[in-house]
């Protein structure tokens, strides 16, 4: 079967990340979207991160009733800082039928020659890159296995933004499932 591998922090995961994994999976010939949610990103600091299993059930809360999309703890296992290329590595092991491939924004994809091993990743994993506003210079890697340019809809919420929300005391409520900020306001996270 054909996977998409959606990585990301999901600090918390919103509607501008559904609805990229729901557009992806109509428009695209790949058959899942699996959320892999990242205990930490090796390009981004850590203290702002909500536990990765909160944030591991606040995207199944999001992605409920979905039957193509699945909530990833692969990352959970594996030593930390996370790399995409580890990850790779132990889900082709775990999962030999299926073939991956990596969705990621224009500006994840301008930096990937920071990215272990990319030049690997590139060849032997195909790309989905949505454009990202500010970044749709994107550069050509000429050693890629292959590379979809995606012209996805998207909305500008950023997971920064919500958490200032609700530091602040702005309501959420549109910018995440109604499931997610249910729980979000239970718990008081980010606050």
């Amino acid at each position: 079967m054909k996977v998409g591998l959606y990585f990301g922090s999901f600090n918390p995961v919103h509607h501008g990340h559904l609805i990229i994994a729901s557009y992806i999976l109509k428009h695209t010939d790949l058959k899942q979207v699996w959320f892999v949610v990242s205990p930490q990103n090796p390009l981004k600091p850590a203290a702002s991160l909500l536990n990765e299993y909160h944030r591991l059930y606040l995207v199944q809360l999001a992605i409920e009733g979905e039957a193509n999309m699945k909530a990833s703890d692969i990352e959970f296992k594996l030593p930390k800082p996370s790399f995409t290329v580890d990850t790779l590595t132990y889900l082709q092991e775990k999962y030999p039928v299926n073939e991956f491939s990596v969705i990621m924004g224009s500006d994840s994809f301008q930096n990937l020659p920071k990215w272990k091993n990319y030049t690997w990743l590139l060849q032997n994993y195909s790309i989905y890159v949505y454009k990202r506003p500010e970044h749709e210079q994107l550069p050509e890697y000429t050693e890629a296995k292959e590379i979809h340019i995606l012209k996805a809809p998207l909305l500008p919420i950023s997971s920064t933004e919500i958490r200032k929300d609700i530091k602040e005391g702005r309501s959420i409520r549109y910018l995440v499932p109604e499931s997610v900020r249910q729980e979000i306001e239970r718990n008081h996270y980010y606050q």
